[in-house]
């Protein structure tokens, strides 16, 4: 059995996108994760250390979104996956990355990105 934690609705600004406009505007970007590891150590000693803080991880996500900006959401969502595959014991995730202001000429509720990344 693997265990869930979920961190939902992270918002950073960003210079993705691969037209100028949106690498010298920016744009909000929204990013969900969910971590696959086992809570079991940690809860059983009531010990942080043996999970995710999950506060440190929010900044490290932000960090990369506010970074290097890159064309592809695909890209920087991969970015994303490997900070959280770094830590242990994390041993799968899911990343989706949301821009809702993408440069779509028609009315539209958000893009997404989602992605799935395993260690190994």
């Amino acid at each position: 059995m693997t265990d869930r934690i979920g961190l939902r609705g992270l918002r950073a600004r960003g210079r993705h996108g691969v037209l100028a406009a949106e690498r010298e505007l920016g744009q909000e970007f929204v990013v969900d994760v969910t971590l696959f590891l086992d809570t079991a150590p940690a809860a059983a000693r009531d010990d942080l250390t043996r999970t995710v803080d999950y506060g440190e991880l929010a900044q490290d996500l932000v960090k990369v979104v506010e970074g290097e900006p890159v064309n592809l959401i695909e890209t920087l969502a991969g970015r994303l996956a490997d900070v959280c595959l770094a830590r242990e014991p994390v041993t799968s995730v899911e990343v989706s990355v949301h821009k809702p202001a993408a440069p779509i000429p028609l009315p539209f509720g958000d893009v997404v990105v989602t992605i799935t990344r395993s260690r190994g």
